[in-house]
């Protein structure tokens, strides 16, 4: 991922990509990864993880990281953001989301961020999911800064997958970063 991601990352900075993780070891390595390398660059991270894997992730950083470069992770509980108004509500992520970056896009900070993305039950509207995609892929572009969006492939139903790749320019597979041909930007749709 290192190599890839950050040549990407480094030649433009509205990337929207898609990872889709099965085994739990391979995604910490992954995030673990992201975050070093980000910091390396001299980018914040903003870091969207749930309230259980995040201890596990701080925990190995704490060993790799200086307790200053510590200070460029923001920590956001995902549950917390995707369901601060008591479901899956595009407009309240939204706003939230918002009220996160904006400090670092007022204050002209660069910073990237990683979103693990996971709801309660596989009843929620997907095409709620889909809104929400394009708006972030939107704010993205505007905003100029890159993002992963992480989610577990076996709760992943086709219909998500074919949703997810046409709202995501990149994806992450095997430590490699290629181009979604399903891609479709919003201005297509």
């Amino acid at each position: 991922m290192k190599s890839k991601m950050n040549q990407l990352f480094k030649d433009q900075k509205s990337v929207h990509v898609l990872y889709s993780y099965n085994e739990m070891e391979n995604y910490i390595i992954q995030v673990l990864n992201f975050i070093q390398d980000g910091i390396a660059a001299g980018d914040y991270i903003i870091l969207i993880e749930n309230d259980r894997i995040y201890p596990i992730i701080h925990k190995e950083l704490s060993t790799r990281l200086t307790k200053d470069q510590m200070e460029f992770i923001h920590f956001v509980n995902n549950f917390d953001f995707y369901c601060s108004s008591g479901s899956y509500h595009p407009p309240a992520i939204e706003e939230y989301f918002n009220k996160t970056v904006q400090p670092y896009v007022d204050n002209k900070i660069s910073f990237r961020s990683w979103a693990h993305v996971e709801w309660a039950t596989m009843e929620e509207p997907l095409h709620i999911i889909e809104d929400f995609e394009r708006t972030v892929d939107e704010a993205v572009n505007q905003l100029s800064f890159p993002l992963i969006c992480a989610y577990k492939g076996e709760r992943m139903p086709d219909y998500l997958k074919t949703i997810l790749l046409e709202t995501h320019p990149y994806v992450l597979k095997d430590d490699d970063v290629i181009i979604s041909e399903q891609y479709l930007p919003s201005s297509l749709k």
